[in-house]
């Protein structure tokens, strides 16, 4: 499984995100807003919830807005982590 289906499981579990399918989630849409429709709660939430499953702490909030703009760029992100690590 690859990180971005990975992700989108653990996003629906974690953010009880039921109605949705890993395959109703567009890798490019925004996670918030308009997109997936997250909030400020669910960005807290989103640190912990990739800490917890992929070892990685996002300390910058910089970091973490541009990888949290769509699944894309998130599973991007922790590839690029994992690989340096």
């Amino acid at each position: 499984m690859n990180t971005k289906e990975k992700l989108k499981q653990i996003l629906i579990a974690d953010l009880n995100l039921e109605e949705l399918a890993p395959e109703d989630i567009n890798d490019n849409a925004p996670l918030f807003g308009e997109g997936l429709g997250l909030d400020s709660l669910d960005a807290v939430e989103l640190v912990v919830i990739i800490q917890k499953h992929f070892g990685i702490e996002i300390k910058d909030m910089e970091e973490g807005r541009d990888a949290f703009k769509s699944v894309e760029a998130l599973a991007a992100y922790i590839d690029r982590r994992l690989a340096a690590a």
